[in-house]
């Protein structure tokens, strides 16, 4: 089954996570079938970038998106509509 989750990259004690579709087998860190987005929770402003189209197919396609990138999901298409 293929999830909308979120990796981890950055440094120690700075995270900066890629939106990712990816199989769930897949390392939480491993490989990745397509980068949807990034996410910042550092800063304050603007801190998640994501592509609604690449989202939106993939979840047309059946994905699933984890409890987190729901969320985000969320804010950033109420985020859209108000711009």
């Amino acid at each position: 089954m293929v999830v909308i989750r979120l990796t981890r990259r950055g440094a120690k004690k700075r995270p900066f996570y890629r939106i990712v579709a990816a199989d769930q087998r897949f390392p939480r860190d491993g490989r990745f079938l397509e980068i949807i987005g990034t996410f910042d929770p550092l800063k304050s402003e603007d801190n998640c970038k994501i592509d609604m189209e690449k989202a939106s197919a993939w979840i047309a396609k059946g994905a699933r998106p984890s409890k987190t990138v729901a969320s985000l999901l969320k804010k950033a298409e109420a985020a859209q509509q108000t711009a």
